[in-house]
């Protein structure tokens, strides 16, 4: 049947192609599709966290810093629980980094404090000795942009289907019902922080960069 692909080896080449190419489609991307969705307790970030994302972007933060956990023991020994795809289901996009001078962020909320992220965004130098990071004390006084974090929450629900306002995620709601999450959310990293400028800062209703910045940081686990 096939006798007249043996005298053409171009077109058995391609017929070979088409046969792997099938066989590939069907037995990988189902495994793919199976391990990239979202883990039992992964959840969206609240509109919060997405605002100190957000900032984590905007200063760079993932060209020092991986969220990447390979599975080798020297790394699952020092950061945890190697990384699985369904942990990034929500994450747009991804950090993953390339790059290691500061070490992984993946699940740095499981071993680090709201007043060990202040002293160290504040001054690295005073937490970790020898440490090449610069400080960012602006970010003590510069206001978080919470509306817009709102806006990107609101766009990936209707996007992409994030499950906000679903029992057991976070909720969303309107704008003004989003607003008072938030503040409620921000008191409890506030509460724990020392600076008072962020404290009399939050008593007028104003969220600085460095709380929406620590809430992200805090739900890295």
């Amino acid at each position: 049947m096939f006798s007249w692909l043996e005298k053409n080896p171009f077109f058995f080449a391609v017929f070979v192609f088409i046969v792997i190419a099938y066989a590939g489609v069907v037995e990988i991307l189902p495994s793919f599709a199976d391990s990239a969705r979202p883990l039992k307790d992964t959840k969206p970030y609240s509109v919060l966290e997405l605002s100190g994302r957000q900032i984590y972007i905007a200063n760079s933060c993932n060209a020092c810093h991986s969220q990447l956990i390979r599975p080798f023991k020297s790394e699952t020994d020092r950061y945890g629980a190697y990384s699985k795809s369904g942990e990034y289901a929500y994450d747009r996009p991804f950090l993953w980094g390339s790059k290691r001078t500061g070490p992984d962020l993946l699940r740095v909320g499981n071993y680090t404090t709201t007043k060990w992220h202040e002293h160290h965004m504040k001054d690295p130098l005073s937490v970790i000795p020898g440490s090449v990071m610069p400080n960012y004390k602006y970010m003590f006084k510069k206001k978080a942009d919470i509306e817009t974090a709102y806006a990107e929450a609101l766009t990936v629900k209707k996007a992409f289907n994030v499950p906000y306002d679903q029992e057991g995620m976070p909720k969303l709601g309107t704008w003004e019902e989003a607003q008072a999450l938030v503040m409620e959310e921000a008191k409890v990293i506030v509460d724990q922080m020392e600076d008072k400028e962020v404290k009399s800062a939050f008593e007028r209703g104003e969220i600085k960069q460095i709380v929406a910045l620590i809430a992200y940081l805090n739900s890295l686990k």
